[in-house]
């Protein structure tokens, strides 16, 4: 069964949320992100070759033009490969683990996966907060989404079905 939910991150902007349930025991949560936008992307362009050409009518050096295409070049593609991912996917499997997957506008993917046996609890931790917390007992945290940054009614949407898969995983453990 597969759906996908509309929500929104932190600061308005649109995201969408695919759920796909393998079975009882293993979901998938895609979260997409909005695509570069070609207006961003022609107006940081803009500034910086509008900014080079003033700097070469003052020095009437034609390297600065140069530069200025070659910087937004590397820019461009180190953005695209290090930074903007456009999809954050959480496969949750209850007899193997959890991998994380983060897609990046390039093509990369990074990936990352936890032991299932390594897991004591998913938790949703709050972004504001007046003191620093100190967990009891907790040896790493990994968060989740960290690029999408979805507020809290998409975060509660993933953690009810992680708990839906916890609970099924303790009710077969248990069973003799």
């Amino acid at each position: 069964m597969e759906d996908e939910l509309a929500f929104s991150d932190i600061c308005g902007g649109r995201l969408a949320l695919q759920r796909r349930h393998y079975s009882p025991s293993c979901r998938e949560f895609c979260l997409s992100c909005p695509r570069l936008s070609l207006r961003s992307l022609t107006a940081v362009t803009c500034s910086v070759w509008l900014a080079a050409y003033a700097l070469f009518t003052l020095c009437e050096n034609s390297m600065i033009l140069s530069a200025a295409i070659f910087i937004t070049l590397l820019g461009l593609l180190g953005y695209l490969h290090f930074v903007k991912i456009d999809q954050e996917t959480l496969l949750i499997i209850d007899s193997l683990g959890i991998q994380l997957t983060s897609s990046y506008a390039s093509g990369k993917e990074s990936t990352t996966f936890i032991e299932m046996g390594k897991v004591k609890d998913i938790i949703i931790n709050e972004a504001i907060y007046m003191d620093p917390l100190e967990p009891h007992g907790i040896s790493q945290v990994v968060p989740v989404f960290q690029n999408a940054k979805p507020r809290l009614d998409c975060l509660i949407e993933v953690y009810r079905s992680c708990q839906e898969i916890l609970a099924h995983r303790k009710a077969t453990s248990t069973r003799p």
